[in-house]
């Protein structure tokens, strides 16, 4: 774009606060920013302020935009956009955290849901909007937020409240009667007609009406009905609405006396940043009671000629706390230099400091030390990129185990790491069919992520690596799997005792201090944790449930585990079934179906 674009294109844009984003015709996004006022921000790039700016503005073909209701939420939402899109001319944390958002979507009877990912069309329109004078249906999105559970309870709120469905298309399409939904009270079952279209228009327009501000479009009916539930003395249920109602009426920014208010600062991070070249590394030291208890390291790719700790700091905060609590106290290097950053936390009730001397100053200096000392050496993923010749670093790998006994009971887990560090609220797990055959497991289980992923059901970014715990026949048959579905991954084995990493081109037999092996060990190893910590609560499950029958013993209980599967399918089982199966006569067949 030259000057006269960006000049026109700006000209078009609201004054109100927001977000933009300078892209390719491709869609590729270059650069994505916050703005007061969206005209004078974009306006200030015909005189860009530094030669890598300079270069953006020029390979940028188009300029997109989204209008927020705050400076906070511009602030939250370019998080989320820079997290998804990685834009090059970005200072850019690598993991994957983003913000939640309300999706209210654009069908006939719109599904209410929180996301992380909005339509295209919703962030850049929050509400419906006119083209050629026609209205044009689009998604009403809103946010976004930094309290994930404050959201779902909410939009829990809104579906009690409103009936709004949660479903998806496939579950919405072609039903002959209501769902679980409708019989708990959480949907008006417009799938088959129970509620009318212009009743259940009636009903979004009130649930977007709380989320445009009007906070009593949903606090005045909860709490009329907790007032009835207190008349008729159902007690608890009153009391569960006054805590809803407290959500609710925090949602808008209500309850920020309270947060504001906490004092003891227990809770304390500090922050370290060192930047080499076009990486910069941020050291996290976290503090509980005055007591250092944890401390990490984050890898964030800088654009060339971003070499300010203030922009990484700025960068990082938002991106990183995205789905992590916040502390009490951040303590900094540098001023990041963001109002609108310093404005978020301090409605937050986070205190910001850049100590001088004492205590808190040699904290600063631990984490930038810890930060350096990253950044010199040491770089596992780096290594582990060379090693196997990937296209980039693997900031994230996930790990896949499969767990049995003898056929029973087989159960597969997914673990994640990100920049070298367990991801454990993206770990998943997956209670598989019953088969002693170890590779037709890891088909299974790798075939379930596969499909998820390519189909856009895992709310989760593909990893840059997946991690097979096996040898080649566990690698060849998660290959297969990833081919059947096109899944554009690269996939990887450990085996155990041998200690050799399986390719599909084929082995390598690392040193055994080798950095890029230590990674892969970690996160081998807690895939087999995870899997064999699922298979020995499954295994419990059934075993209390058998142990009280007379006359099962653990070869019985075997036998009728690998003939039905799980206790459920043994519950199902008729006696004549129960009969069929070797060592159970009719009086222990009796026994489990009167105990089970």
């Amino acid at each position: 774009m030259d000057t006269d674009a960006v000049r026109e294109a700006a000209g078009s844009l609201p004054t109100d606060p927001g977000v933009y984003q300078f892209q390719r015709d491709d869609g590729t996004t270059l650069y994505v920013g916050k703005a007061v006022d969206l005209r004078a921000r974009v306006r200030s790039y015909t005189d860009p302020r530094s030669a890598r700016i300079a270069r953006m503005v020029e390979r940028a073909d188009g300029l997109d935009f989204a209008v927020t209701d705050t400076e906070t939420q511009a602030l939250l939402l370019e998080a989320n956009l820079i997290k998804r899109h990685q834009p090059k001319y970005n200072v850019r944390l690598k993991d994957d955290k983003s913000y939640p958002m309300v999706q209210l979507t654009a069908h006939a009877f719109p599904r209410i849901e929180v996301t992380r990912d909005p339509e295209e069309s919703g962030e850049a329109r929050r509400t419906s909007e006119r083209a050629n004078g026609e209205a044009v249906s689009v998604p009403a999105v809103y946010g976004p937020y930094t309290d994930h559970e404050c959201v779902e309870t909410v939009v829990k709120a809104i579906r009690e409240t409103y009936g709004l469905r949660g479903c998806s298309d496939h579950k919405f399409e072609g039903r002959e009667r209501p769902c679980l939904d409708h019989d708990i009270g959480l949907c008006s079952a417009p799938c088959t007609g129970e509620i009318d279209s212009e009743s259940y228009a009636e009903n979004v327009v009130a649930a977007k009406r709380f989320f445009e501000g009007e906070t009593g479009a949903l606090a005045d009916p909860i709490e009329r009905e907790m007032e009835r539930a207190a008349q008729a003395q159902e007690f608890e249920r009153a009391a569960n609405l006054r805590d809803r109602l407290e959500a609710v009426r925090a949602f808008h920014g209500g309850g920020g006396e309270a947060v504001a208010a906490q004092s003891d600062e227990r809770h304390v991070d500090v922050l370290g940043v060192a930047i080499e070249g076009d990486t910069a590394t941020v050291s996290r030291l976290h503090s509980e009671g005055g007591q250092l208890v944890d401390r990490d390291q984050h890898a964030l790719t800088a654009p060339e000629g971003e070499e300010r700790v203030a922009d990484v700091l700025a960068a990082f905060v938002p991106q990183y706390y995205a789905e992590r609590a916040l502390p009490d106290a951040l303590l900094l290097p540098e001023d990041p230099g963001d109002d609108d950053l310093r404005e978020w936390l301090g409605a937050e009730g986070v205190a910001v400091r850049v100590p001088g001397a004492g205590r808190e100053a040699k904290l600063v200096d631990l984490a930038l030390k810890n930060a350096h000392r990253r950044a010199g050496g040491g770089d596992e993923l780096g290594a582990l990129r060379d090693a196997l010749g990937l296209d980039r670093r693997p900031t994230r790998i996930e790990g896949v185990d499969v767990s049995h006994a003898q056929g029973t009971a087989v159960v597969g887990s997914d673990v994640t790491f990100v920049d070298g560090s367990a991801e454990k609220s993206d770990y998943r797990r997956k209670k598989l069919e019953d088969e002693n055959d170890d590779y037709a497991n890891m088909y299974r289980l790798v075939s379930w992520r596969a499909e998820r992923a390519v189909s856009g059901r895992d709310d989760r970014p593909d990893p840059d690596l997946l991690l097979v715990d096996g040898g080649r026949g566990q690698l060849d048959a998660a290959l297969a799997a990833i081919d059947e579905v096109e899944w554009d991954i690269p996939a990887v084995a450990l085996a155990k005792r041998e200690e050799v990493v399986v390719t599909p081109e084929g082995t390598h037999d690392w040193a055994s201090d080798a950095p890029q092996l230590h990674v892969l060990q970690r996160v081998r190893d807690e895939a087999h944790r995870f899997a064999v910590q699922y298979h020995q609560s499954l295994r419990d499950s059934v075993e209390t449930a058998l142990d009280d029958v007379e006359g099962v013993g653990p070869e019985t209980r075997t036998r009728l585990l690998r003939r039905f599967g799980s206790i459920d399918g043994i519950r199902a089982a008729s006696v004549a079934e129960l009969r069929d199966v070797e060592g159970i006569g009719p009086a222990i067949a009796e026994r489990l179906d009167r105990r089970l």
